[in-house]
């Protein structure tokens, strides 16, 4: 167990001492005292983005800088600085950077460990 599991007491992370999963940072809860929330702190290149998945929980998608397009079930969504998308649970979902510079966003996960069953890569 990490210091962190042994005190859920307040405390300042880092954003660079979290894991760096491909071109996002990774908060998981559980990890951390035991929120019940984990997030990726994406900032990503152009064309850069996961591929098809899905979570048993809610995503929620906080653009703060760039242009995304979202595949959410059937539907494409294009979502920009300011903007904000909730995936339902079992929902497929992925994403494209689609702009000329990176994408920055917050993709909150509804649960205190990520959970993904990836459908392409």
């Amino acid at each position: 167990m990490t210091a962190a599991q042994d005190n859920p007491g307040p405390g300042i992370i880092e954003k660079d001492d979290l894991p760096r999963s491909g071109t996002a940072r990774r908060f998981e809860g559980y990890l951390h005292g035991g929120p019940e929330v984990s997030f990726f702190l994406v900032d990503a290149p152009p064309g850069g983005g996961p591929g098809l998945h899905t979570h048993p929980y809610a995503e929620v998608f906080v653009v703060q800088q760039g242009k995304v397009v979202l595949t959410v079930g059937d539907a494409t969504l294009e979502a920009e600085a300011g903007q904000i998308l909730v995936v339902p649970a079992g929902t497929p979902h992925g994403y494209v950077n689609a702009g000329t510079g990176r994408a920055r966003h917050v993709d909150i996960h509804a649960g205190d460990r990520m959970v993904t069953e990836w459908l392409e890569r």
